[in-house]
């Protein structure tokens, strides 16, 4: 007579990523979400160029010169960044707001396995929706500048692709660094008052700051790392990506004093 046995199924990396993409995929919430940062974003978007054409025959031969048609459709970063900033707080917070994060950390006892599914599912969805929406943003802007028979741009031009993809990341980038404050909070209303201070309080007072924390400010979002979004060369920021990348080294520190609080408090 023979005994039937079975060897248990070792958890990995892959079954935490599975889990908490339906988790994410499962919230109504999530849906609420990104359904918001499309109709919001692109509203943005055509509410801002709606009267584009008055602007332009107005402008004076020097804002003509600085006119940037991708940057003008790209402005709806500044909300945008807001709503996904709401959906990577959520990707933590809600399982504390439900007490679901004690059964989490029962299913996948390491816990930094457990929060890094997290922070990768975050910025998973966050790549696919902000590339989306910077994308659909600038076509729909270029259209909306193109009836109004003023200066407008095409992917090909010069910048202009560059742009596109840096808002994405730029988008990303704001999502991690809402997952570590969800993180680091435990609360959403904590998590997002702090990002909203972070991206318009602080930039909002940056002539109130001392001289040796400009360079703090070149890489603060919604100022220097913003300006990767631009295709017409600003002289306070020559080298926006190299703000972009400093934003996101601030935004892995963040997350690393996530993932250190994350490991040794309590649930």
């Amino acid at each position: 007579m023979s005994t039937l046995t079975s060897t248990p199924t070792r958890a990995t990396f892959g079954h935490a990523l599975r889990a908490e993409w339906i988790k994410l995929r499962s919230l109504r919430s999530t849906w609420y979400t990104l359904a918001c940062l499309f109709a919001v974003g692109l509203g943005v978007t055509s509410l801002a160029l709606s009267s584009a054409g008055t602007d332009y025959a107005d402008a004076s031969a020097a804002d003509r010169a600085a006119w940037d048609p991708t940057n003008l459709s790209l402005t709806t970063y500044i909300v945008a960044q807001l709503i996904i900033g709401v959906l990577g707080i959520l990707v933590v917070t809600s399982e504390y707001a439900t007490g679901l994060m004690q059964t989490s950390v029962m299913a996948t006892p390491r816990r930094l396995r457990l929060l890094a599914a997290k922070v990768v599912v975050a910025a998973a969805v966050a790549v696919v929706a902000g590339q989306l929406l910077m994308l659909t943003s600038f076509l729909l802007g270029q259209a909306i500048l193109s009836a109004q028979d003023v200066p407008h741009a095409a992917l090909g031009d010069p910048g202009v692709l560059s742009a596109v993809i840096g808002g994405g990341v730029y988008l990303t980038a704001i999502a991690l660094l809402a997952a570590g404050l969800g993180t680091i909070m435990r609360a959403t209303a904590g998590a997002l008052a702090t990002l909203v201070g972070i991206v318009f309080l602080v930039p909002a007072l940056a002539g109130l700051f001392p001289s040796w924390l400009e360079g703090l400010i070149d890489v603060w979002p919604t100022r220097g790392a913003a300006a990767v979004l631009a295709t017409v060369p600003d002289p306070e920021y020559p080298d926006p990506w190299l703000n972009l990348g400093g934003m996101c080294l601030g935004v892995a520190a963040v997350l690393v004093a996530a993932f250190v609080l994350f490991r040794r408090r309590d649930v």
